[in-house]
């Protein structure tokens, strides 16, 4: 038995998996139903700035100045690329955090949502946000400040063309308001909707998480061709859904590559991390995946299964080995006693 599990492990190697332990290769041939992050692993995660689109009352020029001043200090992809979009379209220089003086800058968290800077200039103090829909939204209204009609509408737009939204919000010594959506474009990787229908014939069900607003996450998940999704995902949510899935004796697996993904995957039957992950995610998963290809899991269900058929079969013919010894010893023991035998 124990050289089956060693022969599963070194076959997961050949596909370029590193299973930590042969347990993990086991649960994967039960596995029942597959969570995907969707950034990185079922789209490029590359997401970029496509165009800056205000609200009524609002020029693009002073929506770009307050979309690039908020990313600044935002060292992700899709961050970089606003302030590149500022700076090629409408001919913004490029600043740095460091010529800001005084400046407080707050960083994304999956709780806020949200992130920015606040400014002191020329005596008078600027917030600026950029964040989730609702996040933004909430941060106006409990300063006071109105949320234009067509706010919605413009987010909803872009979401219904599975682009991702990002508010951005000013807060003056006119008040707060919101100024207007930054467009984040995201691809889907090549090959998505056939892995995931082969995943489907195989019994197992796939639900995409994401932190994007339930639009945006319909669009993807139409697009990729996966069973369900979970849209503004905290950690909290992504655990609270592994727990309601193995309440009901279901093996789940996990694959992920953030931090954020770090506490599912450790909570998952088989975590699965991304190559191009964290280390944060890697340590937590029991599997990491050099290829960083997320429906991987198929040809780790596949190995899982051979795994388990090949236990059944050798424990099937170790008890029939052992009742055909008793057949043949018991008889023989008792056969001076009773020759019939």
């Amino acid at each position: 038995l124990s050289a089956i599990g060693i022969a599963g492990m070194d076959r997961l190697v050949q596909r370029n998996v590193l299973a930590m332990s042969g347990r993990a290769v086991e649960a994967a041939g039960d596995v029942s139903t597959l969570l995907l992050d969707k950034t990185g692993t079922i789209t490029l995660g590359n997401r970029q700035a496509a165009e800056f689109v205000p609200v009524r009352g609002v020029t693009e020029a002073e929506l770009a100045d307050a979309a690039q001043l908020s990313s600044l200090a935002d060292e992700t992809p899709e961050g970089r690329s606003i302030v590149v979009l500022a700076k090629e379209k409408y001919g913004l220089r490029e600043r740095h955090q460091g010529e800001l003086a005084g400046a407080e800058w707050a960083a994304f968290t999956a709780q806020t949502r949200m992130s920015g800077v606040d400014l002191v200039e020329n005596g008078s103090r600027r917030k600026v946000r950029k964040g989730a829909t609702g996040s933004v939204i909430a941060w106006v209204e409990e300063r006071g400040g109105p949320v234009s009609e067509d706010t919605r509408e413009l987010t909803n737009a872009i979401s219904e063309a599975g682009g991702t939204p990002l508010l951005v919000a000013l807060e003056d010594d006119a008040g707060a308001r919101v100024l207007g959506v930054i467009h984040l474009k995201d691809v889907v990787k090549e090959g998505m909707r056939e892995r995931f229908d082969e995943l489907r014939r195989m019994g197992i069900k796939t639900v995409m998480i994401t932190g994007d607003n339930p639009l945006t996450a319909r669009a993807i998940a139409e697009e990729a061709g996966v069973d369900d999704f979970l849209a503004e995902a905290t950690p909290e949510d992504k655990m609270a859904l592994i727990r309601r899935e193995q309440a009901g004796g279901k093996l789940v697996a996990m694959t992920g590559d953030g931090t954020n993904d770090a506490p599912a995957l450790a909570q998952a039957d088989v975590g699965v991390a991304m190559n191009t992950g964290t280390s944060a995610a890697k340590e937590a998963g029991n599997m990491v995946d050099l290829d960083s290809n997320p429906t991987k899991l198929i040809e780790i269900v596949g190995i899982g299964k051979q795994l388990l058929i090949t236990r059944g079969a050798l424990t099937t013919f170790s008890i029939a080995n052992d009742v055909a010894k008793y057949f043949a010893i018991i008889p023989a023991m008792f056969a001076v006693v009773d020759p019939s035998l």
